[in-house]
């Protein structure tokens, strides 16, 4: 399991695109008792690899719902029979113990077919020796409820609907089958994720402030995965993804991203500090990078002759937002958080 930053980037003829679950299957020569070099992946392995993509790819949740790269590698150490289709239930096991949400299990088994006149056998999770010597390897995978992947090899010159129709149903008893006894050894996906994933938490902001959590050249997001230690993604859409094998750590960093997107709400008090001092008020950011004007008249219940008088640049004050105009200016008060001093009149800081 891994973040948005372990996704698959293909090049192709039509553009780019990505791949958030991929399957790689290698066929080690020791597996079948041969010995030669090790070296990158044949059609045989890409092919059967693309197999049991293929089968697993429809039970894989939705990005949405679980926002992990999935990446699943299956390492056959020994084989006398379909190991593509060993893939495809093994596959979804190790889905189901490291907590990923599986719409439903998947297994395969490949189909075999022996023809000698009008006399026909149909085998079930045929060996390597009824491979080579019979007419058809015809790998089926899918659910309790359907098919989701199909190879067919036959050496003869076809078959007919009948047949086919045989062995699909052959096919569905010894997948039914399968899925019993991978349902003894793992019941259902396990409620937890594995420990060594990462945890991912996905939050949605508005573009505008898209810039705020990125800063100047990168700064902003680099200190906030240094300080943090983890790993963030932000996407022009405003989806952002912070993934952490710590849960305080991911709490620090969403924490702080919500400080740096929050928006500035009418009524609500904040802590702000005074960023710039004038003849007729103050400016207290309230927000990072939001500042508001504390008009001289709302700094106190008294009548105030200099701002200077009661803050000073760099203080840090209290202020409730009074109004927000339509240009976005934000009009503060430091007044409105102050207790009213015992026996004051009704008169506010201005005289009316």
């Amino acid at each position: 399991l891994g973040t948005t930053d372990d996704e698959q980037r293909i090049d192709a003829l039509e553009g780019e695109y990505t791949r958030t679950f991929m399957l790689h299957y290698n066929f080690p020569p020791f597996s079948v008792g041969e010995a030669r070099p090790l070296r990158s992946p044949g059609r045989r392995e890409v092919g059967h690899g693309a197999l049991a993509e293929r089968a697993l790819k429809p039970i894989i949740p939705n990005k949405d719902v679980f926002p992990y790269t999935l990446r699943i590698v299956s390492e056959i150490l020994e084989s006398n029979g379909s190991s593509s289709m060993a893939t495809v239930c093994g596959g979804t096991l190790a889905m189901m113990d490291a907590g990923v949400p599986i719409k439903e299990p998947v297994a395969g088994i490949a189909m075999g077919l022996i023809k000698e006149g009008d006399d026909v056998i149909i085998l079930s999770d045929i060996l390597g020796l009824e491979d080579h010597l019979g007419d058809m390897d015809f790998k089926v995978c899918g659910t309790k409820n359907g098919v989701t992947a199909l190879q067919m090899d036959i050496k003869i010159g076809g078959i007919t609907t009948a047949l086919m129709q045989r062995a699909l149903e052959q096919a569905r008893l010894g997948r039914l089958h399968i899925l019993a006894h991978m349902s003894k050894a793992l019941a259902g996906t396990r409620t937890a994720l594995s420990p060594f994933a990462p945890r991912i938490h996905t939050m949605k902001v508005k573009q505008d402030k898209i810039r705020d959590i990125i800063g100047q050249g990168g700064k902003t997001i680099r200190g906030i995965q240094s300080d943090c230690g983890v790993k963030i993604s932000v996407e022009d859409t405003g989806v952002v993804t912070i993934a952490s094998s710590d849960e305080a750590s991911l709490q620090k960093a969403k924490d702080i991203i919500g400080r740096l997107t929050e928006e500035v709400e009418v009524g609500k008090v904040y802590m702000g500090t005074v960023r710039k001092i004038m003849d007729f008020g103050a400016f207290v950011e309230v927000l990072p990078g939001t500042d508001g004007l504390v008009h001289i008249s709302q700094l106190a219940h008294h009548r105030v002759k200099a701002v200077s008088d009661e803050v000073s640049e760099g203080d840090q004050i209290l202020v409730k937002v009074l109004e927000i105009d339509k240009q976005g200016k934000i009009r503060l008060s430091r007044k409105e958080t102050l207790p009213v001093p015992t026996g004051s009149g009704t008169k506010d800081s201005s005289g009316e």
